[in-house]
């Protein structure tokens, strides 16, 4: 998280406003996991809706508890070396009291800890989902939860202490990422692409038709995701009304705007055509560049960022069919790619106006935070590649990652889950309805008859 430019007071005293404000953000971060569900959800097929769903709902669930136990602590806790923490009196919140502040080295915020601890949750919680979609068909329920388990103990939280915490490696070499960049979109992207080398791809990839199954819950998820990103950016200043936050406001819906006309205008050159899918995705991919950026570049560097990751994200959405590897929902495309170019954009648009001095090099601070940037976006993409792929290839020779051929083809809702997501026999309307009201009817007649 983005640390403030304030200083530490001798008594800093509990903001209800401030308080209040990173609690609201809290409930818009974690309604962008059900919007990613219903995002994820459309673009499958119909046979894999429920799965898709419940890929980034089992999350929820999860994250929550390994956070309370030992996430946070290992996240936020004491430094160690550069790469963990660990405060013994937070596992299990045991030793948090509900008056005490928030402090990351010198600095004392007016927020409770637990409200920041329930902020960092959302955050936690929503980075394992985005690997989901490109798992999609084909993944075991149970095997895709354990792997949620390990990966957020063994990367997720390791890397947030590198990437916020005091005492973490890329925070005190001065790697910028305001709200996740690196520590959330080129982690989950990297950690997507490790997994599916591993795997192998769906059963017909670049063969059958595997097109979304329904636009409008993929637009709703998108809007979804837009609305509850302003609280994963604004609030990542923590409420300080010095106006950073309010300026990562108006970047995110500037840079937003910027990459999904930018991916639109590729796709009608490229293909011809305006889609809906293109504009959800060029949303996403711009929401996904400015996370790491907002807080450092200006409206007009925002745009710029937005414009330059939404068409770069829309040509490499088609890397998979040149390259062979089956990223279902593009999350390399989209997260990977968009956080990195993000991330690295902030060495040239840095305004030194926003979070900090820093600047890039158009605004004539050299090359110097570009590199420091590299170092942030290439260790954490390795790392969370390398260990993401070694845990699926654990998981696979042991409990098994993939379901059958069968109930892949099949469908893995009925095989996984035993639902589907639309009843198509029952009292829906149409000729279902006509045919099961018809014995009804005939015996009726008869009574009448009689």
């Amino acid at each position: 998280m983005a640390p403030a430019i304030m200083m530490a007071a001798d008594k800093v005293e509990l903001s209800p406003a401030n308080t209040g404000f990173m609690l609201i953000c809290s409930a818009l971060v974690m309604l962008m996991t059900p919007g990613l569900a219903f995002f994820y959800g459309g673009m499958v097929r119909v046979k894999s809706t429920l799965n898709m769903l419940m890929m980034s709902f089992i999350s929820l669930g999860i994250v929550t508890i390994l956070w309370v136990l030992f996430g946070f602590s290992l996240a936020f806790g004491k430094d160690s070396g550069g790469i963990i923490g660990w405060t013994s009196d937070w596992v299990g919140l045991s030793g948090v009291d509900k008056g005490d502040l928030w402090v990351l080295g010198e600095t004392t915020y007016n927020i409770p800890l637990l409200v920041f601890f329930v902020f960092q949750l959302m955050f936690a919680i929503i980075t394992p989902a985005l690997i989901s979609g490109a798992l999609a068909d084909r993944v075991k329920f149970s095997a895709w939860a354990l792997f949620i388990a390990l990966w957020a103990t063994v990367v997720y939280f390791p890397v947030a202490h590198w990437v916020w915490a005091d005492g973490g490696w890329a925070f005190d070499l001065g790697v910028i990422d305001f709200a996740g960049g690196t520590a959330v979109h080129i982690n989950a992207g990297a950690a997507a692409l490790g997994v599916i080398l591993v795997i192998g791809k769906r059963v017909g990839f670049k063969k059958d038709p595997m097109r979304p199954h329904s636009l409008p819950l993929v637009m709703l998820g998108a809007g979804l995701l837009w609305f509850g990103w302003f609280g994963f950016n604004a609030g990542s200043w923590l409420g300080n009304d010095d106006g950073v936050g309010s300026l990562m406001f108006v970047n995110t819906q500037v840079a937003t705007a910027a990459a999904m006309l930018s991916w639109l205008i590729y796709e009608k050159i490229r293909h011809g055509a305006f889609t809906t899918l293109g504009a959800a995705s060029g949303a996403v991919a711009g929401l996904v560049a400015i996370t790491p950026s907002g807080g450092a570049v200006s409206p007009v560097g925002a745009i710029a960022v937005g414009a330059i990751a939404g068409l770069l994200c829309a040509m490499a959405v088609g890397l998979k069919y040149k390259f062979g590897y089956d990223d279902s929902l593009d999350v390399v495309g989209v997260h990977l790619v968009g956080g990195v170019v993000g991330s690295l954009l902030i060495g040239f648009f840095a305004s030194g106006k926003g979070q900090s001095e820093v600047e890039g090099l158009f605004y004539g601070g050299g090359l110097t935070q570009f590199w420091k940037q590299c170092a942030g976006v290439f260790v954490v993409l390795f790392y969370s590649l390398i260990v993401s792929a070694i845990l699926a290839f654990i998981l696979d020779k042991t409990i098994g990652m993939r379901v059958s051929e069968d109930d892949e083809v099949a469908g893995i809702d009925q095989a996984e889950h035993a639902e589907t997501a639309y009843d198509f026999s029952g009292a829906g309307g149409g000729a279902a309805r006509t045919a099961a009201a018809a014995p009804a009817a005939e015996a009726a007649s008869k009574k009448v008859d009689a």
